[in-house]
């Protein structure tokens, strides 16, 4: 599979050659690759026009919709990382993000739940007005190489949420690998259901798109009713999922949730919680011929950085599934608790080092400086996460070296 250079100008390239292909379907509402590329040529014409102090990150409002979509594309074609932020935040994260952040305007795509002081929002008609003025844009002024694309802000389990810069090039390490790691087809259907705020959603998004894909969103509300959820789903004509694995258990709940039901469905890929040897038993014998992917990563070093597909024979290995190799880009040790490496078989905390690694957090030197540093001149990051590595590389997913837990997600 041929590799990505660009993800902007990957898109726009699909979207100039095919402009009539669907890039995204809301529950039968359809947008295409023509009007992605001018609802964010647009935007990042408007952007460019307002003044706003280079490289400040804009604050991206909203649910899983196209303008959201096209609204990441219009920030990141100006030059600026966007920071996405889910409709079901609360309105205390939003004011702590923006004093965090620094942002240099907001974009909201549904009604803010609170004000923002000063800050320039573009809302509304305005906005639609602006999606909908025909510009021309050059990609001159266009994040690339180490310049941030997205900020994704992590819970705040232990205390303020924390913003994690990932550059382009991130970006690139990230995308390449999963096309090549998961043989993902040419115009992947793909479920879209975790919201952008959540980090996973990177992993359903700019792989589907660099291949001219089709994301299928499927919002928090359908995701809540399950008759509609059980209802809705076999419509949507899916060969990718991506998910958590407690989504698919609710899924599981659906007896005709199977091959039979789902013929096109041929890659389940899993991150952001423990993939459970019974639910991969499930699904194999729904979905015997399917591939199943489970993988594992820290926000701070892309979404994933290692994978293994669960086979019948890992299965009647393993009681608890490994966590899988590390991609070939990254390299990582493994240390105990006075930072000394152990050897294989040995439990400890993982640091990884590579090219998917953030630069850190925004305007958090203090944070930033207890887990991120150099490694043999790579960014490097000590992931808080208990791990074994056997002798043949592979991880085993042991705990955290702190008092998190994570639940759906968080």
């Amino acid at each position: 599979m041929q590799k990505v250079t660009n993800v902007i100008e990957k898109i726009d390239s699909i979207a100039q050659e095919h402009p009539d292909w669907i890039a995204y379907d809301y529950l039968g509402n359809t947008h295409t690759y023509g009007e992605l590329k001018a609802f964010s040529d647009n935007l990042a014409a408007y952007i460019l026009e307002q003044n706003i102090m280079e490289q400040a990150p804009i604050m991206i409002y909203g649910g899983q919709t196209f303008e959201m979509v096209a609204a990441f594309l219009g920030a990141v074609k100006s030059g600026h990382a966007y920071v996405p932020i889910d409709r079901h935040s609360n309105p205390e994260r939003l004011t702590m993000i923006n004093e965090i952040a620094h942002p240099g305007m907001c974009i909201a795509i549904e009604d803010l739940p609170v004000s923002l002081d000063d800050l320039p929002i573009l809302e509304g008609q305005e906005l639609s007005d602006v999606f909908a003025n025909s510009q021309s844009v050059e990609l001159d002024q266009a994040v690339t190489g180490d310049e941030n694309y997205y900020i994704i802000f992590t819970s705040g389990t232990t205390g303020k949420p924390k913003g994690v810069q990932i550059s382009h090039n991130n970006l690139l390490s990230f995308v390449n690998w999963q096309m090549d790691q998961f043989d993902l087809p040419d115009r992947p259907v793909t479920l879209s259901q975790p919201p952008y705020s959540f980090d996973l959603s990177v992993m359903d998004l700019y792989a589907t798109l660099v291949l001219g894909g089709t994301l299928k969103a499927v919002p928090k509300t359908v995701t809540d009713n399950f008759k509609e959820l059980f209802e809705i789903l076999p419509t949507l004509g899916l060969n990718v999922w991506v998910s958590t694995p407690s989504f698919m258990d609710v899924c599981l709940l659906q007896p005709t949730f199977d091959a039979d039901h789902y013929p096109a469905l041929s890659r389940f890929l899993f991150c952001g919680e423990e993939l459970s040897h019974a639910t991969a038993q499930a699904l194999k014998q729904r979905f015997p011929e399917a591939r199943i992917f489970n993988t594992y990563g820290p926000t701070e070093s892309t979404v994933a950085v290692s994978a293994i597909e669960i086979t019948d024979a890992v299965l009647e290995q393993n009681d608890r599934l490994p966590i899988g190799r590390l991609k070939p880009d990254m390299g990582g040790y493994i240390i105990d608790m006075d930072n000394n490496v152990v050897k294989a078989g040995n439990e400890g905390e993982l640091v990884i080092y590579g090219p998917a690694v953030s630069k850190g957090y925004i305007n958090n030197p203090t944070k930033t400086n207890e887990v991120f540093f150099k490694y043999e001149g790579h960014p490097a990051y000590k992931t808080g996460d208990l791990v074994v590595m056997d002798q043949d590389g592979v991880l085993y997913y042991r705990g955290r070296t702190d008092f998190q837990i994570k639940l759906h997600g968080y």
